[in-house]
């Protein structure tokens, strides 16, 4: 059973644009796993733009939530992560100037980093997934470092999708990349940049096991709220 993944941070972001209390995302985070998340996925930024450590804490500490939470590979946050333990881990990579992450980590640059944050991980029997470009080098390398999952960086397929452009060789990479990695034991998510139409094409990859959607998700739920919006992105996977 294909899994949905929803992303709060940005619930966040409309709480931090008047530095007050409301909305929540605690309270999202429980809303939205009631009406049919399968997870939550928040992302502790360096900058802390949107989720801050407050909430990364109590939103960890909720009860039958499984949190997958997003952290750059900088020291100081991955040691917030070990001691708020999430149920998930995912390291992205993380540029201060950037609006939203641009691409998959370079994991033949950071191999050594990567591989030794991924061992305190797993020493907390914390599931851990690199977020990679649809790059077979990049999954061999992701086993390498003997990581749990991978996320595929779905955003350059996203984006010739919403283009009317032509998306073929872009889906062949991400089917190839999805393919390898099942093969050799590891779990396969997507994410970045879905919508009802990208996710709809995504999920004939009978690999994909998740999908992590958030901005969009967020979004489309000002017109037709939250339930509506992730009951359709559920009938879509399953």
């Amino acid at each position: 059973m294909k899994r949905l993944g929803v992303n709060i941070d940005h619930v966040a972001t409309l709480r931090n644009a008047r530095g007050e209390r409301h909305p929540d995302p605690i309270a999202a985070a429980k809303f939205v796993k009631k009406i049919g998340a399968d997870s939550i996925t928040i992302h502790l930024r360096e900058d802390r733009r949107h989720i801050n450590d407050l909430d990364a804490k109590k939103i960890c500490s909720l009860k039958n939530l499984p949190v997958n939470l997003e952290i750059s590979t900088n020291s100081k946050i991955v040691d917030i992560a070990l001691k708020i333990k999430p149920n998930y881990i995912c390291i992205v990579p993380e540029n201060r100037k950037e609006v939203t992450t641009e691409g998959g980590l370079d994991l033949n640059k950071n191999k050594k980093k990567i591989k030794k944050i991924i061992s305190k991980f797993k020493n907390k029997n914390i599931r851990t997934s690199l977020f990679i470009n649809p790059s077979l080098k990049d999954v061999l390398i992701s086993k390498e470092l003997r990581t749990d999952c991978i996320e595929i960086h779905t955003g350059k397929l996203s984006t010739l999708i919403k283009s009317k452009k032509n998306f073929q060789n872009e889906l062949k990479r991400i089917k190839k990349s999805a393919i390898l990695a099942n093969n050799i034991n590891i779990e396969v998510h997507a994410g970045h940049g879905l919508d009802y139409r990208t996710t709809q094409i995504l999920n004939n990859i009978r690999e994909i096991k998740e999908f992590n959607i958030g901005h969009f998700l967020i979004g489309e739920s000002l017109f037709d709220g939250f339930k509506k919006v992730i009951k359709k992105f559920k009938k879509i996977i399953r």
